[in-house]
């Protein structure tokens, strides 16, 4: 069945004179008789004024506060103008091949960002920035009539290619940039009555096209981009017959998004923060038209959207900043995400302190022309507040976020354990990896990415993360890139996590998971995190097989290895730094890097059964340090091995201060005439307090374990995975 809304073509632009019978009958009436194109164009120029996110006649002073809130923009704009003014003619090829105005070939990727228009942005705002300078205005009409004339004449790439140039994200995103430069071009003798009907009937055709072509809900933030575009263009141009269709079908397909896609704990399924804060400015877009013109919108829109915020925050770093999670693509190699432009957003939608913690005075450049002055003079005066939000899980995403708290320098660790079942397209190979700062500082970082580097591959894969590995084997497997040869790549398998225990209390945090990446060669493999409120972090890494094999931690970070064999550091220009300490012994430790970025690898040889036993001790000064000269090394105030304790167990370690211990693979402890014995080998945490003696397990499995005072039994536990039990 051919799906319709209306009389509206999607292969063809309605011509000028004909635009008129699109009208719907209430528009006609306010029109009247005789609808010539000046009356038309001016009808949508008074629409435009009221439905669009600022009065196109304050353009002016709009611009000149732009400048002056972001003055170092017009370098940014002006060479982002002149590179697609020297690349492309103004009546472009929209199929490959074709070449560059250098005679270069134009690849995939440059295709894909052609049909995103979004540099067509910076040379409208170069128009304004030349004092009106005709040329590149007529570049915009002239450029977009290239492509009218493409689809008429069948000449340009098409969904089945890969690179489709009507596909559903990039003409989305077409119709949002052609958007923004009509509304900035409307006051513009230059730009004529026929130029601004031209765009008005190119923008119907593609509105029809992104109606007819997604007409089932499809996952991913494709559909949600073209979408969002449908809406905006259904709430702009509201005078034509059936784009109430448009309204009703494009807000059913995001509400469908909003459900299936933010995951019941706020985390858009995704799983990074780059495809979060976009899909944040999708729904925002047609959240502030709607808003703005008295379009009633669904409760769960406003719910889902601050959710998304939310969620920002109870991931952020102390310092307002946030973790790199897979396909984060903004700033190639960084090694944190910058939120506060979208927290700042989040701050004028809702009003909440907890979002205006990480506010500041300006949101980011894109997002200005779509504030009222109304909001933006809102952020002269941020009301801050420090979020409440501690140690918390995100159990459907996969994330597991370990706080200290939300002074700059306080810990935070973030651990990955999730696959989107739907569509891990922008899944990296860090399955149980974690990323940690403290001091201000990214102590475990992962690195951001861009598509179309060639070794993208490689920082997608679990060299770049903190990982355990097993032989050669990386966590993402099959890896294959998309078929339009843009660069973006995915992996055809990744392992499947399994989160035993996540148990937040007041001395400690605890993550235990596993995953089966390393089930093709015959080894079992689970993480155990231990975060000690203050102090370090424990990370243990087990591994089991029934043939040897190399075991491997990676650390991302520039460390030397200290006199003291198993002892990592990596020191910052402040002083301050992170001691990664082996308890357990190893053979050897290699470094390697790439893009400026280093990692070490942390060796086990030819060993059937072996656990990584490692303390990451961030310090803050130099006198906080591990000692790498002791022999009895002290860590952040906690003994290893304190002959106080006696522990019994072949690989039985303890970690101990005063009154209270983590003990390892522990097959007994002995305290005084008070004595544990364990069924099997166990991880536990002790601490004794007011006569008691309070026991929290550090494993994924159930502990057996019997007490004697004495040599006189006083009881038999058995304790659940994670759970503390207290004896008197």
């Amino acid at each position: 069945m051919h799906v319709q809304a209306q009389d509206i073509p999607a292969d063809k632009i309605i011509a000028t004179t004909d635009l008129s019978t699109y009208l719907n009958t209430e528009a006609k009436k306010n029109l009247g008789e005789d609808i010539t194109e000046a009356k038309l164009a001016g009808y949508f120029r008074e629409k435009f004024q009221q439905r669009y996110f600022y009065n196109w006649k304050n353009l002016s002073s709009k611009f000149e506060e732009y400048n002056s809130v972001y003055p170092e923009i017009k370098a940014h704009h002006l060479q982002r103008a002149e590179d697609h003014l020297s690349k492309y003619t103004s009546a472009t090829t929209w199929k490959l091949p074709f070449n560059y105005l250098n005679g270069q070939p134009v690849d995939a990727y440059a295709l894909r960002h052609l049909a995103r228009q979004h540099k067509m942005v910076d040379i409208a705002l170069l128009y304004n920035y030349s004092n009106q300078d005709s040329q590149y205005l007529e570049y915009f009409t002239s450029q977009m009539n290239s492509l009218n004339n493409a689809l008429e004449a069948g000449n340009y790439e098409t969904i089945e290619d890969g690179n489709g140039v009507y596909e559903a994200f990039r003409s989305g995103y077409r119709v949002l940039n052609w958007l923004q430069i009509h509304n900035m071009f409307l006051g513009e003798k230059e730009y004529s009555d026929k130029d601004q009907l031209t765009t008005i009937a190119t923008l119907l055709q593609h509105g029809q096209h992104l109606y007819e072509n997604n007409q089932e809900f499809n996952p991913g933030n494709h559909q949600t981009r073209g979408m969002s575009a449908l809406a905006m263009l259904s709430i702009l141009f509201r005078d034509f017959e059936g784009t109430q269709e448009w309204y009703a079908h494009s807000m059913r397909l995001l509400q469908e998004h909003l459900s299936a896609e933010i995951n019941a704990d706020g985390f858009q399924s995704e799983r990074t923060v780059h495809y979060h804060m976009s899909d944040i400015k999708n729904y925002f877009y047609v959240y502030q038209l709607a808003r703005n013109t008295q379009l009633e919108v669904d409760s769960v829109w406003e719910e889902k959207l601050k959710f998304l915020f939310t969620t920002l925050a109870k991931i952020a770093y102390p310092d307002g900043s946030a973790p790199v999670f897979s396909d984060d693509t903004d700033a190639p190699w960084a090694e944190k995400n910058d939120i506060s432009g979208a927290m700042t957003l989040g701050y004028l939608l809702f009003d909440e302190p907890q979002l205006g913690f990480f506010a500041t005075n300006k949101v980011d450049p894109d997002m200005f022309w779509y504030l009222s002055k109304e909001q933006l003079l809102r952020l002269e005066t941020i009301e801050k507040q420090d979020p409440e939000f501690g140690s918390l899980e995100f159990p459907d995403t996969g994330y597991y976020i370990m706080r200290e708290g939300w002074e700059k320098g306080d810990m935070m660790m973030a651990i990955s354990a999730g696959v989107d079942d739907e569509k891990p397209d922008h899944q990296h190979g860090d399955v149980l990896g974690i990323q940690a700062m403290a001091n201000g500082k990214v102590l475990l970082p992962n690195y951001q990415v861009r598509y179309y580097l060639e070794d993208l591959e490689l920082f997608k894969n679990s060299l770049v993360k903190n990982v355990a590995l097993v032989d050669d084997e990386l966590q993402g497997k099959d890896y294959r890139s998309n078929k339009g040869g843009s660069g973006f790549g995915k992996f055809g398998k990744l392992p499947k996590p399994q989160t035993q225990v996540f148990k937040t209390l007041k001395e400690l945090d605890l993550f235990v998971g596993t995953h089966d990446g390393f089930k093709n060669v015959g080894v079992d493999y689970a993480r155990k995190v231990i975060f000690v409120k203050n102090d370090f972090w424990i990370v243990v890494d087990e591994f089991a097989s029934e043939t040897s094999h190399d075991y491997k931690q990676i650390w991302q970070g520039h460390y030397t290895l200290e006199i003291k064999t198993g002892l990592l550091r990596s020191t910052f220009e402040d002083g301050s730094g992170l001691d990664i300490f082996q308890l357990k012994n190893i053979d050897g430790i290699e470094s390697s890097g790439a893009r400026g970025k280093q990692w070490s690898v942390v060796n086990k040889e030819a060993a059937q059964n072996h656990r990584f036993l490692t303390i990451l001790q961030p310090f803050r000064v130099f006198d906080a340090r591990i000692d790498e000269d002791s022999d009895s090394p002290v860590i952040a105030g906690w003994d290893l091995n304190d002959p106080r304790w006696k522990i019994a167990g072949e690989e039985a370690t303890a970690v101990t201060k005063y009154t209270k211990g983590f003990f390892f693979s522990t097959e007994g402890i002995t305290l005084d005439t008070l004595e544990l014995i364990f069924e099997s080998p166990s991880d536990i945490y002790i601490e004794m307090k007011k006569g008691q003696l309070h026991l929290q397990s550090l494993e994924g499995k159930s502990i057996n374990v019997q007490i004697t005072k004495d040599s006189k039994l006083l009881k038999k536990l058995k304790i659940a995975p994670g759970e503390n039990t207290v004896i008197n």
